[in-house]
């Protein structure tokens, strides 16, 4: 099994950018698909981006396309979600999430491994 773990989240004034890191043990993140998803208050966890494990394809959500950027770095064995102009709307709690699977999913019943999240807040 592998296990995630997010970093780099904090406060930041709109506008503002901040880089997500999902750090994977026990297993190689080569072997996985791996998605961000968020939770704000009040509302349901929602898809954010995703990058597919073999060819490195992704995919971002309305909302945050051209603002946010997905990559990975199989060496170091983590993702990153690089987010930039980033609005109060942004604020939630961000998880990564990964999948065996070839390709990336935008549906969070997909994903079998989760982390503990890492909380964003964005000031307006």
């Amino acid at each position: 099994q592998v296990q995630l773990v997010e970093s780099g989240g904090g406060l930041v004034q709109a506008g503002g950018s901040l880089s997500l890191s999902c750090a994977a043990s026990g297993r190689t993140i080569s072997t996985y698909s791996v998605g961000w998803f968020r939770k704000a208050p009040g509302k349901e966890r929602e898809f954010v981006a995703a990058i597919s494990k073999t060819l490195f394809n992704t995919y971002y959500d309305d909302s945050v396309k051209g603002r946010f950027t997905i990559s990975r770095d199989n060496a170091k064995n983590t993702v990153y979600l690089q987010m930039n102009s980033l609005k109060p709307e942004d604020t939630a709690v961000y998880y990564c999430a990964a999948d065996a699977r070839y390709f990336a999913s935008v549906f969070e019943s997909a994903y079998g491994y989760w982390g503990q999240g890492t909380q964003v807040t964005v000031s307006s």
